[in-house]
Protein backbone atom coordinates (compact mmCIF):
# COMPACT_ATOMS: atom_id res chain seq x y z
CA UNK A 1 0.00 0.00 0.00
CA UNK A 2 1.39 3.69 -1.18
CA UNK A 3 2.08 6.31 1.52
CA UNK A 4 0.63 8.98 -0.13
CA UNK A 5 -2.61 9.69 -1.93
CA UNK A 6 -3.87 12.50 -3.62
CA UNK A 7 -6.67 13.43 -1.49
CA UNK A 8 -6.39 11.91 2.29
CA UNK A 9 -3.48 10.21 3.63
CA UNK A 10 -4.26 6.72 3.30
CA UNK A 11 -4.38 5.77 6.82
CA UNK A 12 -7.06 8.59 6.96
CA UNK A 13 -9.20 6.94 4.57
CA UNK A 14 -11.32 4.92 6.62
CA UNK A 15 -11.96 7.63 8.83
CA UNK A 16 -12.63 10.04 6.32
CA UNK A 17 -15.13 8.04 4.39
CA UNK A 18 -16.45 7.62 8.05
CA UNK A 19 -17.01 11.48 8.57
CA UNK A 20 -18.19 11.67 5.28
CA UNK A 21 -21.18 9.19 5.64
CA UNK A 22 -22.38 11.15 8.93
CA UNK A 23 -22.36 14.17 7.88
CA UNK A 24 -24.47 13.59 5.16
CA UNK A 25 -26.84 11.64 7.48
CA UNK A 26 -26.88 14.76 9.47
CA UNK A 27 -27.87 16.95 6.46
CA UNK A 28 -30.67 14.56 5.08
CA UNK A 29 -33.52 16.09 7.32
CA UNK A 30 -31.94 19.85 6.42
CA UNK A 31 -31.20 19.80 2.57
CA UNK A 32 -32.82 19.03 -0.62
CA UNK A 33 -31.72 15.84 -1.46
CA UNK A 34 -29.52 16.58 -4.69
CA UNK A 35 -27.66 18.95 -2.63
CA UNK A 36 -27.04 16.21 -0.05
CA UNK A 37 -26.06 13.52 -2.74
CA UNK A 38 -23.91 16.60 -4.78
CA UNK A 39 -21.94 17.36 -0.98
CA UNK A 40 -21.53 13.50 -0.38
CA UNK A 41 -20.31 13.17 -3.85
CA UNK A 42 -17.53 15.76 -3.74
CA UNK A 43 -16.50 14.73 -0.33
CA UNK A 44 -15.59 11.47 -1.72
CA UNK A 45 -14.16 12.57 -4.45
CA UNK A 46 -12.02 14.62 -2.27
CA UNK A 47 -11.21 11.41 0.33
CA UNK A 48 -9.83 9.83 -3.41
CA UNK A 49 -9.81 6.70 -1.86
CA UNK A 50 -8.96 4.54 -5.08
CA UNK A 51 -5.75 5.10 -6.93
CA UNK A 52 -7.99 5.34 -10.37
CA UNK A 53 -12.35 5.43 -10.77
CA UNK A 54 -12.80 7.89 -7.48
CA UNK A 55 -15.15 9.89 -9.92
CA UNK A 56 -16.62 7.20 -11.20
CA UNK A 57 -16.97 5.50 -7.69
CA UNK A 58 -18.28 9.02 -5.99
CA UNK A 59 -21.17 9.80 -9.33
CA UNK A 60 -22.61 6.18 -8.41
CA UNK A 61 -22.87 6.67 -4.70
CA UNK A 62 -24.36 9.58 -5.49
CA UNK A 63 -26.35 8.35 -8.07
CA UNK A 64 -27.67 5.55 -5.69
CA UNK A 65 -28.44 7.95 -2.46
CA UNK A 66 -30.31 10.57 -4.43
CA UNK A 67 -32.13 7.62 -5.99
CA UNK A 68 -32.70 6.64 -2.18
CA UNK A 69 -33.37 9.96 -1.14
CA UNK A 70 -36.96 9.74 -3.80
CA UNK A 71 -35.39 11.54 -6.80
CA UNK A 72 -34.11 10.91 -10.38
CA UNK A 73 -30.62 9.68 -10.97
CA UNK A 74 -28.46 12.51 -11.90
CA UNK A 75 -27.43 12.84 -15.65
CA UNK A 76 -23.70 14.51 -15.21
CA UNK A 77 -23.93 16.44 -18.42
CA UNK A 78 -24.90 13.25 -20.40
CA UNK A 79 -22.58 11.53 -18.56
CA UNK A 80 -20.55 9.85 -21.85
CA UNK A 81 -17.83 12.36 -21.80
CA UNK A 82 -16.75 13.07 -18.03
CA UNK A 83 -14.25 9.68 -18.24
CA UNK A 84 -12.18 11.07 -21.72
CA UNK A 85 -10.57 14.17 -22.13
CA UNK A 86 -13.71 16.79 -23.48
CA UNK A 87 -15.55 19.58 -23.04
CA UNK A 88 -17.60 17.60 -20.74
CA UNK A 89 -15.18 16.63 -17.98
CA UNK A 90 -13.46 19.65 -18.37
CA UNK A 91 -16.96 21.23 -17.05
CA UNK A 92 -16.82 18.49 -14.39
CA UNK A 93 -13.25 19.20 -13.19
CA UNK A 94 -14.08 23.16 -13.29
CA UNK A 95 -17.25 22.08 -11.01
CA UNK A 96 -15.43 20.24 -8.31
CA UNK A 97 -12.56 22.54 -8.01
CA UNK A 98 -15.63 25.69 -7.34
CA UNK A 99 -17.06 23.31 -4.80
CA UNK A 100 -13.35 22.83 -3.87
CA UNK A 101 -13.08 27.07 -3.20
CA UNK A 102 -16.99 26.46 -1.20
CA UNK A 103 -19.48 27.02 -4.32
CA UNK A 104 -21.55 24.05 -4.76
CA UNK A 105 -23.94 25.09 -7.21
CA UNK A 106 -21.88 24.57 -10.35
CA UNK A 107 -21.57 21.26 -9.47
CA UNK A 108 -25.27 20.38 -8.97
CA UNK A 109 -26.27 22.24 -12.39
CA UNK A 110 -23.86 19.68 -14.05
CA UNK A 111 -25.46 16.85 -12.24
CA UNK A 112 -28.64 17.65 -13.29
CA UNK A 113 -26.92 19.07 -17.20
Amino acid sequence: MRDTNIGVPWSHVGVSVEETIRDMNAQVDSMPPDEVAIRFHHRLVSVHPFPNGNGRHARLAADTLVVGLGEKAFTWGAGDGLVDAGPVREAYLGALRRADEGDIVPLLDLARS
